[in-house]
């Protein structure tokens, strides 16, 4: 939903005690409403070449049903159908707890939070790669980097990139001739 040439804004993510609110900068298509979002819509992505390089790496299986698959996702779990308000240049989409959730987790231990006070979260969190391939490499020194990808579930480029971030920082070292070496994880 952002802008090609404009400044990327901030993502949020906020936990209150009954619901969960996600915010996201960007514009709905002209003549578009939150209603048109909800109902059957042809897709409208703000940069098509963009949509389709994620279509062809399977990491969407349709255009224009991402909003529809939430909905039949909260559906399919017994949780409320999130609502979604838009003003120009802001979509929020609120995702209030289910009653079976609340009724188990008392007010205020949400998150740690007391009433109604939000915690924000940036969605950009980053995901600790480099921790993941340690770990698997201190169980299984001879993997090879494809199957730590494989197996934390990253792809074999991040895993080099995070092995080559160790391996510079004297983190991780490969010890041995490339078959047959083994990896040593470094104080």
């Amino acid at each position: 939903m952002s802008t090609v040439g404009q400044p990327e804004r901030a993502k949020q993510i906020r936990v209150y005690a009954d619901k969960l609110k996600v915010w996201n900068a960007g514009e709905l298509p002209e003549n578009w409403s939150v209603a048109t979002l909800l109902g059957e819509h042809s897709s409208r992505p703000c940069n098509p070449s963009v949509a389709n390089a994620f279509f062809r790496a399977g990491e969407i299986e349709t255009w224009g049903r991402g909003v529809q698959r939430i909905m039949d996702a909260c559906r399919e779990a017994g949780a409320p159908e999130p609502s979604i308000r838009y003003q120009p240049g802001d979509l929020w989409v609120e995702f209030p707890f289910p009653a079976e959730y609340l009724a188990v987790v008392p007010a205020g231990r949400n998150a740690g939070i007391a009433g109604n006070a939000p915690v924000e979260t940036p969605v950009e969190t980053r995901v600790k790669t480099p921790v993941k391939v340690m770990k698997l490499l201190a169980e299984r020194p001879t993997a090879s980097l494809a199957e730590v990808a494989t197996a934390i579930g990253k792809s074999l480029s991040a895993v080099e990139r995070a092995s080559s971030k160790l391996v510079k920082e004297g983190r991780l070292r490969f010890v041995g001739p490339r078959k047959g070496g083994h990896w040593e994880v470094l104080k």
